[in-house]
């Protein structure tokens, strides 16, 4: 009698390569979150440092993803597009939210603009999903540029963090100051945050896909 058991672990067997790297991203993208929450525990700065290191970290897992899948062309993955969106949602989205509350953006109004920034990342990824097709080159199949910034340019706010953190311009010291608003405080730090997540929602707004 033929048994219809499926397979041991067979959703790690159709993983590619590709894939493990796009794992590879969503896990450093978790670690800095971690990383996070034990310096708002601890207050120690060594779990910071791993911050900086591993969401920069993340991407270069995600251009290592997209490289791999266009190498591999016999072997395609049938959740790689699923598994990258939601990988780059945690690591280019939520971990820079964390670390910007980490680092001091803690008014009422900053965790607004900061979930903002977090849901415009996730709008933007379920656009490219669903009009990637669209954008494609009928040619090629590929697509020529993004509508609006890809969610991975918020490294660059990552960047600025750690500069701001290395110059003791955190916490209470942080660039430009706060202003108190009805409800709570709001950092004008954080208007680059409200500005990122702008640009990636952007319509009219095309950055070349490399």
């Amino acid at each position: 009698m033929e048994s219809n058991k499926k397979p041991h672990l067979s959703m790690l067997r159709t993983y590619t390569w590709a894939d493990a790297c796009t794992i590879g991203n969503a896990t450093c993208g978790v670690a800095s979150v971690f990383c996070c929450l034990h310096y708002l525990v601890s207050l120690q700065a060594g779990p910071i440092y791993w911050t900086f290191i591993l969401i920069p970290l993340a991407l270069v897992f995600d251009i290592a993803d997209g490289h791999v899948a266009r190498r591999d062309k016999k072997r395609q993955s049938l959740i790689g597009a699923d598994l990258d969106s939601l990988a780059d949602v945690i690591s280019f989205g939520v971990a820079p939210a964390v670390l910007g509350y980490t680092l001091g953006l803690r008014g009422f109004w900053d965790c607004v603009a900061l979930t903002y920034f977090v849901v415009c990342g996730v709008s933007r990824l379920a656009r490219f999903n669903a009009t990637s097709a669209l954008l494609a080159d009928p040619s090629t199949g590929k697509v020529k540029y993004f509508e609006g910034t890809p969610i991975p340019s918020s490294v660059i706010l990552v960047i600025l963090l750690a500069i701001a953190f290395f110059t003791n311009h955190v916490l209470d010291r942080l660039w430009l100051g706060a202003v108190v608003l009805p409800g709570g405080v709001f950092h004008w730090w954080t208007l680059l945050y409200i500005l990122s997540g702008s640009a990636m929602i952007s319509a009219t707004l095309r950055v070349p896909k490399p």
